[in-house]
């Protein structure tokens, strides 16, 4: 069976990580710290933080930014639940709204639309790994700072709607020029087991908010906010007599470990040469066989020479087919033994949602994307012979149910 996306763990990684759990050191400290770094001067933003998921990350954000109940987050209807599951736990409404037809990702003209009085954060989501329009969202926010209303010194500060991109899949991405992470006001990356980078578990928070804001001053913020809210850390507890300390806040249990943050560093120092140029590889691989057939819809992957994304995803759409042919699709790859996935099921199709007054039927770009989705496997020990054999089961099957 061919699976669909393992992660990448090597005699290289075995070692690194050999070498932390025999350094006395396997919680935060120096090796996250470091990569924390790293990650900054990867990004080109100013100040990362390393977590336990890209979800704490969202969730954090949020709550700094004083996101409380009847404020409003505008986010797509085509993401994973865990977008819209971090503004329940603080208390606000998910807004949801529809996606562009081609490529996956929240549509401007609908976020416009979504903008009220109650409007604290917009949620973007870089579907696949491939950037979102920040241009058009950066200067959206502007355009209607007159009518936010802020509710604390923070919102004040910023002085409009915050940006917070869901940048899971967005690592190492390109948009006119800039890396992910680096677009707007705080991108958050997943490290998940599945994704382009991993740490087993884990995720980032990228800083970039613009002046009159402290980044560093931020960070620091957010290092007591997600221990506990201990103002030190363990690593600074280790300075001789420096033991005593204080919780200023009651804060969370979110950090990142130095066995994550390791396994990182060998996934961070291979990313370009190696992960990024492999998986473009497979990608295109698919596209010239695929291309050829009238029934496939191929993903966006790159928009002229400074737009690219980090080819997370291969989201294949099998034109005309209903959510019952597609189903029927995948089965028969399955039996192939070709493992295949389809991202997402949308939010509001979920039964918690659902019982919110959600909709799918009220997003109907995000309702036929995904009906007629299948994600193909992406990862870098899938070789040429493998990818061979993934197309000729998604060929095969495909024909089979459609009648081509």
């Amino acid at each position: 069976m061919i699976p669909f996306s393992p992660p990448r763990i090597d005699q290289k990684v075995i070692d690194e990580v050999t070498k932390v759990l025999k350094s006395g050191w396997i919680t935060t400290g120096p090796r996250t710290k470091q990569f924390e770094k790293e990650l900054t001067a990867y990004c080109g933003n100013k100040n990362t933080l390393c977590l336990n998921s890209a979800t704490a990350g969202l969730e954090i954000m949020l709550r700094w930014f004083g996101v409380k109940e009847g404020d409003e987050v505008i986010l797509p209807a085509y993401t994973y639940s865990a977008t819209a599951n971090v503004v329940i736990h603080c208390g606000a409404i998910p807004v949801f709204v529809d996606v562009n037809p081609d490529d996956f990702n929240i549509s401007v003209t609908n976020v416009e639309k979504a903008i009220t009085a109650k409007t604290k954060v917009i949620m973007p989501v870089d579907f696949g790994g491939y950037p979102c329009d920040y241009d058009g969202l950066n200067a959206l926010v502007k355009k209607h700072a007159r009518t936010f209303v802020a509710a604390n010194d923070i919102q004040k500060t910023l002085g409009r709607i915050l940006i917070l991109s869901d940048s899971a899949h967005s690592f190492g991405a390109w948009y006119n020029g800039k890396r992910a992470g680096s677009l707007t006001d705080v991108s958050v990356f997943s490290f998940h087991a599945v994704k382009n980078l991993t740490t087993a578990e884990g995720g980032s928070v990228a800083l970039n908010l613009p002046e009159p804001f402290n980044n560093e001053e931020v960070y620091k913020a957010l290092c007591v906010k997600t221990l506990h809210g201990q103002d030190k850390d363990a690593l600074a507890k280790t300075q001789k007599g420096n033991w005593r300390y204080d919780i200023v806040e009651a804060g969370y249990k979110c950090n990142m470990t130095d066995i994550m943050a390791v396994i990182g560093q060998i996934e961070l120092e291979r990313y370009d040469k190696e992960t990024l140029p492999r998986r473009k590889d497979i990608c295109e691989k698919y596209t010239a066989a695929l291309s050829k057939y009238d029934w496939a819809q191929l993903p966006v992957l790159q928009s002229g020479t400074n737009t690219e994304g980090c080819y997370h995803l291969y989201a294949l759409r099998i034109k005309n087919a209903t959510e019952m042919q597609r189903d029927a699709i995948i089965k028969e790859i399955f039996d192939k033994d070709v493992s295949v996935n389809v991202h997402f099921i949308p939010v509001p199709m979920m039964s918690f949602y659902k019982g919110l007054g959600y909709d799918v039927h009220n997003y109907p770009v995000t309702f036929d994307n995904y009906s007629r989705e299948i994600s193909l496997p992406v990862f870098f020990d899938l070789s040429d012979g493998m990818v061979n054999t993934v197309i000729d089961a998604v060929a095969t099957s495909v024909n089979k149910i459609m009648g081509k």
